[in-house]
């Protein structure tokens, strides 16, 4: 088949393009390469795509012209968002790279009559505070990353309800593992560890519990996602670990992995954060076998081994 992977450059998009590319699949990149963190990250991942043969297109989904790339394509997993809670990032980023983006894939996408499946990248944000029920809870997302990803979703849904495209949702808990975003908790710990300095962390944020997933159990999500397009078309799923630990618990493995102890500057508690995740999963292994595999040890290792390796010493 040919797949198109948006935000391709980024954590899951380029383990999912890899995974795509190695199962004998077609695979066509899409990443705008936003300012939003160091652009050299996301040009390692890129680099490591393209001498796999796999081509990056740089591209704005909010204001480009991408008919021409979406035609005739198979599958389409739109990964590409703005994403975190950070009270730097004004609202209208958030509605142009998670909202508008998704409407314009989503026109574009109506025109092929040869797509199988879209596949939509929720989070369990639009949960908000406690993200711990089936698919059936009532979403409450307290952040703008939260809102504007819960309406780009139904955004989706909605192109399924009224014109039989054939969308399925994922809501992804909580992804770690190679490759994971600078601002993102294990990113900041393993780097301020490394380099023997300071990193804030907010208050309290060692009781939140969590349902880290590797991000290796999330692609094996969407791979099923193609396995069983019947059965997810028209249907939302929680995607995620089953099993909770708390930030605190995972600050202590990474520690315990790296041999060395974390120095944190305590800040007041942050805006949005959410308090709880537990994924319930229930659905996903019911209708396709969705079954995680990896262990928070066991993933921490690996993204310390992916940082020492790739990102030590060379992004400044």
């Amino acid at each position: 088949m040919k797949i198109i992977v948006t935000g391709a450059a980024g954590a899951i998009g380029s383990h999912l393009c890899e995974r795509l590319l190695d199962l004998g699949h077609e695979v066509v990149g899409i990443d705008s390469f936003t300012s939003y963190y160091d652009p050299n990250i996301k040009k390692i991942n890129a680099l490591d795509l393209e001498k796999k043969g796999i081509l990056i297109k740089h591209l704005d989904l909010a204001k480009d012209d991408i008919d021409s790339v979406i035609k005739d394509v198979d599958v389409i997993f739109h990964l590409a968002a703005q994403p975190g809670i950070s009270a730097t990032v004004p609202f209208e980023n958030y509605l142009k790279n998670n909202v508008t983006a998704t409407y314009r894939l989503l026109e574009s996408a109506k025109k092929n009559t040869n797509l199988q499946l879209f596949v939509f990248a929720s989070t369990s944000s639009v949960y908000g505070v406690r993200a711990n029920g089936d698919e059936t809870t009532e979403p409450k997302p307290t952040s703008h990353y939260g809102v504007t990803k819960l309406a780009a979703e139904q955004l989706a849904m909605s192109y399924y309800r009224e014109l039989g495209l054939p969308v399925t949702a994922f809501r992804f808990f909580s992804v770690y593992g190679e490759r994971e975003r600078p601002e993102k908790f294990y990113h900041r710990l393993i780097k301020a560890i490394a380099e023997g300095k300071e990193m804030p962390f907010y208050q309290g944020s060692e009781y939140h519990k969590r349902s880290y997933t590797y991000v290796s159990d999330i692609i094996d999500g969407c791979i099923l996602a193609l396995q069983n397009v019947s059965k997810v078309t028209g249907e939302i799923f929680n995607l995620g670990n089953d099993k909770s630990e708390t930030t605190g618990e995972g600050l202590a493995l990474v520690e315990e992995i790296m041999g060395k102890k974390a120095m944190l500057k305590i800040l007041s508690r942050r805006r949005g954060d959410q308090f709880e995740t537990s994924a319930d999963i229930s659905k996903a292994r019911k209708i396709f076998g969705y079954n995680p595999k990896v262990g928070l040890k066991e993933g921490l290792a690996a993204e310390v081994r992916w940082y020492m390796e790739k990102i030590n010493n060379k992004i400044n």
